[in-house]
């Protein structure tokens, strides 16, 4: 079954503004909470449903993936190369909790660790690295365990306290009309647990700041805007929660030959007039660093453009290529010499401008003669 379209669901125009987005899934939320439907499976469902959408659509940058690849974004290996943004962070009650904490009467566990937050490195690769995929080395924000109190955030090295505000239950609970409202306790961040004595050397975080070298594999075929995924290589989570992810997001430099449209290349040639008149063959450079031989047919008009059929561009996660189009350029002359001149002067008496040479030119000025005709 296809995927339903997340504007749809939440009842939306895809040029929606967030706070449209905003004030729809609030609405659906309210409708569909199991709280508000007990034993009822289609509004559990539909409001798993519109968490999800909302989930992605809040967010600009897996807005936008979305907008470009569809649900293909989220799966794995999507977002054209990148390898998705995995499962929904927080999961559907997080969502809801934006708005109306975690009331409805249901019972929510306490957070814990936060984990860590993700990094974006902008990588500028050139089309030939595109073609051919590539293998390099970046510098990111790393980080160690802290000596000094052997990674427990506390000076004395006892590690966090039970917070004696929610005791340790990381929430708080109020009651506000027909709603019981819990919400994240404002001293221990929803962690249910503390640092009193915070480590000077890393500020109570266990960890140590320090760049760190990773490889990267940039698969062939790539395009500017293309996202790559590494998980686990973010910023370490608090207290040895997990680690965030680190986005790659590339960038592809204009060539100085090549032109690129997609999986296809066009690459403007020069041809001499005389190759252009009487045909030949030409030698064209392509984008694997090769020479590849043309066939020009006598009488070729300048911009013609002929098809290389498998010289295009690497193409994401596909074995095949796309075609390479080279477009003939004519070459006029210039600095002829005496003789030279002599012998066109000769060529046109002998009518080299005539009808059957140049069918175009003729072609044009029959076209004015009709349209001064048509005046007269």
């Amino acid at each position: 079954m296809a995927d339903k379209d997340f504007y749809e669901i939440l009842g939306v125009q895809k040029n929606a503004s967030d706070d449209e987005i905003k004030k729809s899934y609030r609405k659906l939320a309210m409708k569909y909470h199991p709280d508000r439907n007990k034993d009822d499976k289609e509004s559990e469902r539909k409001f798993k449903e519109v968490s999800a959408a909302y989930e992605i659509l809040k967010d600009s940058e897996k807005r936008s993936a979305y907008d470009q690849y569809g649900h293909d974004a989220f799966r794995q290996g999507g977002m054209g190369g990148a390898q998705g943004f995995g499962d929904f962070a927080g999961g559907f009650s997080d969502i809801f909790e934006e708005f109306f904490g975690s009331g409805f009467g249901t019972t929510s566990q306490r957070r814990g660790p936060a984990r860590g937050s993700d990094l974006r490195f902008n990588m500028s690769i050139s089309l030939q690295e595109s073609y051919f995929g590539k293998k390099t080395k970046i510098k990111i924000p790393g980080y160690v365990s802290c000596e000094s109190c052997d990674e427990t955030g506390s000076a004395d090295k006892s590690g966090p306290s039970t917070c004696s505000t929610c005791q340790g239950h990381g929430k708080i609970r109020s009651t506000q009309g027909f709603f019981s409202i819990e919400r994240p306790c404002p001293t221990c961040g929803g962690e249910g647990s503390s640092i009193k004595n915070p480590c000077i050397k890393c500020s109570g975080t266990g960890k140590i700041k320090k760049q760190k070298t990773i490889s990267v594999s940039i698969p062939a075929g790539v395009d500017t805007g293309t996202r790559i995924r590494i998980s686990g290589e973010g910023e370490p989570g608090q207290r040895g929660a997990g680690s965030g992810d680190l986005y790659i997001f590339v960038d592809v430099q204009k060539d100085k030959l090549f032109e690129r449209e997609e999986e296809n290349i066009f690459c403007p040639i020069p041809i001499s007039i005389i190759t252009a008149i009487l045909g030949g063959e030409i030698e064209v450079p392509t984008i694997e660093g090769k020479k590849a031989r043309l066939t020009i047919p006598a009488g070729t008009q300048s911009k013609t453009q002929f098809r290389l059929k498998g010289k295009g561009m690497s193409i994401l996660r596909q074995t095949r290529r796309g075609d390479m189009y080279i477009e003939a350029l004519v070459e006029i002359p210039i600095n002829l010499t005496s003789k030279q001149k002599s012998i066109l002067k000769d060529f046109e008496k002998e009518g080299g401008i005539s009808k059957s040479h140049s069918p175009k030119s003729q072609s044009f000025f029959q076209k004015i003669k009709e349209v001064w005709e048509d005046l007269t």
